[in-house]
């Protein structure tokens, strides 16, 4: 069993920045792949990116490539999602997930565990 907590969701400017981070339960945390997405209402829920268990693999979500960087402490227990330039685009409930193939699919699908969102609300 892991539990996913995030934190540092609020409200900023466009072009500004947010970091959030997702904290997990468990001694596993190293054994899972763990990615960001996010939704707003009346839309599914989009994949933002996500993190190999090692940390080595990557991958983005065509809409934030080269403003938003994830990262992991596998000590920690934390995943964190850094969001630069942002824009009202991004405005969104951001969730943290664990993916148990260890390689963080883009398929919402695939993740066994959920946090309960942070929201993001960019103002232009």
């Amino acid at each position: 069993q892991v539990q996913l907590v995030e934190s540092g969701g609020g409200l900023v400017q466009a072009g500004g920045s947010l970091r959030l981070s997702c904290a997990a339960s468990g001694r596993t945390f190293s054994s899972y792949g763990m990615a960001w997405f996010r939704q707003t209402p009346g839309r599914e829920r989009e994949f933002v990116t996500g993190i190999s268990r090692t940390g080595f693999g990557t991958r983005y979500g065509d809409s934030v490539k080269g403003r938003f960087t994830i990262s992991r402490d596998n000590a920690r227990n934390t995943v964190y999602l850094e969001m630069n330039r942002l824009i009202s685009e991004d405005t969104a409930v951001y969730y943290c997930a664990a993916d148990p193939g260890g390689i963080a699919s883009v398929d919402p699908a695939r993740y066994e565990y959920w946090g309960q969102g942070t929201p993001v609300t960019v103002s232009s």
